[in-house]
């Protein structure tokens, strides 16, 4: 890891816990009609592993966590769970993959069956906006 990168990542998550330690996680607000979609897969497509996924942006920019642009986010893929609490951090876990890098694509694994996705996007500190900025629920069938 770069030094700048680390540096970056200590102060978001320093600025994270004081926020989180004195109750006062104020929502990054996001333009009026942005909109987070699946460019791929489609809703009820049938994929195989790994799937590619494309996630798509409107009315809004993507920029790595840790950096604070106004009308800026990353993405984070849900994974066969409901959406997020909208006050807290977005979990990092197999249901709550994070793109903190920037990514606007991806290569999932995973396993044979029906999956439920959703795309929410956070922002420097992995917080949806407010109005929070998620995409429709899709199905989509690996097989």
């Amino acid at each position: 890891m770069k030094k700048s990168a680390l540096i970056i990542g200590i102060a978001s998550c320093a600025a994270l816990l004081s926020a989180v330690a004195v109750g006062q996680m104020k929502r990054t607000p996001s333009p009026a009609g942005a909109e987070v979609y699946f460019i791929s897969p489609k809703d009820g497509e049938t994929v195989s592993s790994p799937v590619s996924v494309k996630f798509g942006l409107k009315g809004m920019g993507v920029a790595p966590a840790g950096i604070a642009f106004d009308n800026t986010g990353h993405h984070h893929l849900i994974i066969d769970a409901k959406a997020p609490a909208l006050d807290a951090p977005i979990p990092a876990d197999a249901n709550h993959v994070h793109f903190g890098k920037g990514q606007t694509e991806a290569s999932v694994d995973l396993k044979p069956g029906k999956h439920t996705l959703q795309l929410v996007l956070g922002d420097h500190l992995h917080q949806p906006h407010d109005p929070a900025v998620m995409s429709k629920v899709i199905t989509i069938t690996v097989k």
